[in-house]
């Protein structure tokens, strides 16, 4: 079980870091949380968050689904809704000042909704009903556009239904409006490791460069 004891020996380095030779970061997060920013990405394991951004323990609040989606605000009680309910809780009870939507390259769930992959796995899939909540960027690819292109197309496309979809959630909106919290999206290339951010005016994607 090599990868396991590889995640064991990392442990050991995280308690060596920061239990016996720097106190200073637990010295107050083992009693609460603080973190200033919401991160929503996809449950990819090449695109983990805190290891993009290089964030210490306490940093992120972070929720991760397949595709990164934020479903629509539905509040009804015959429904279970884990993401809406870590939405809630990262606005209303924590301190949270930005939002983040973390989309990627080569995401599986992106190319099974494109490709239609999941259509065969009949009512008792849970992934073909997730992924149908961003359908409407597959409908919007542009019919002169490459087939290489089309699944980056539907991934930032997706980034943008799950902001509107965010809006949705009141308590989201309220502090927005009142300009408590800033909704960014964000998408990794893994093939060129550039980072794009979403420009709110042009709705384009632009490369971060510091």
């Amino acid at each position: 079980m090599p990868d396991i004891k590889n995640m064991l020996k990392g442990y050991q380095s995280f308690f060596t870091k920061y239990y016996e030779v720097d106190h200073s970061i637990f010295k107050d997060l083992k009693y609460k949380q603080s973190p200033k920013i919401l991160v929503l990405s996809c449950c990819d394991s090449r695109v983990d968050p805190a290891i993009l951004t290089t964030a210490s323990p306490g940093e992120m609040f972070v929720i991760r689904n397949i595709a990164n989606i934020v479903p629509p605000y539905e509040p009804s009680w015959d429904s279970k809704h884990g993401i809406s309910a870590a939405i809630e809780f990262a606005v209303t009870c924590l301190d949270i000042e930005d939002i983040i939507i973390l989309g990627h390259s080569d995401c599986g769930g992106i190319k099974a909704m494109v490709d239609n992959t999941m259509e065969t796995r009949g009512a008792n899939s849970f992934i073909l009903p997730w992924i149908n909540i961003i359908k409407e960027a597959k409908a919007n690819i542009p019919k002169n556009i490459d087939d290489s292109q089309k699944y980056c197309f539907c991934e930032q496309e997706a980034i943008k239904i799950s902001i509107n979809n965010l809006h949705k959630f009141p308590w989201v909106e309220d502090k927005f409006t009142r300009k408590k919290i800033d909704i960014h999206g964000w998408y990794f290339n893994m093939h060129n490791g550039l980072l794009y951010i979403l420009n709110q005016e042009t709705q384009v994607f632009e490369p971060y460069y510091s």
